[in-house]
């Protein structure tokens, strides 16, 4: 799924569009706020969906090969965080939904876990 498919699945606003964004087949997504559970075996390429607004989010998805995150509850993001994702080459979105929700609406869409079995 595309970037703009998933943002109009889940009522996202792109906050930051990166370059490669328009290549970008996003098939799985992994939904945490502990980075640490996120490293846990997901699969490059895949979403992150988080409520942790912090600079470790970004860096967590740029060792892993992840080149978007969308962000829930409408949370406002730093321009410190978006400098990073931007330098990063992370696409940043930000949707008012709840985390059950937004996991909901794209596992309905046909976003399945980004977690290897």
């Amino acid at each position: 799924m595309d970037i703009a498919k998933i943002a109009e699945t889940v009522s996202a606003e792109i906050i930051y569009r990166a370059e490669n964004s328009s290549d970008l087949d996003i098939t799985g997504a992994v939904a945490a706020d502990l980075m640490s559970e996120v490293m846990l075996d997901t699969e490059e390429g895949s979403l992150i969906i988080t409520g942790l607004i912090n600079p470790q989010v970004i860096r967590t998805a740029e060792m892993l090969d992840i080149y978007a995150v969308l962000f829930i509850r409408g949370k406002n993001i730093p321009q410190s965080i978006l400098e990073l994702a931007q330098d990063r080459g992370v696409t940043v979105m930000r949707t008012d939904a709840t985390m059950f929700e937004a996991c909901g609406k794209l596992y309905t869409a046909g976003i399945v876990s980004g977690q290897s079995a």
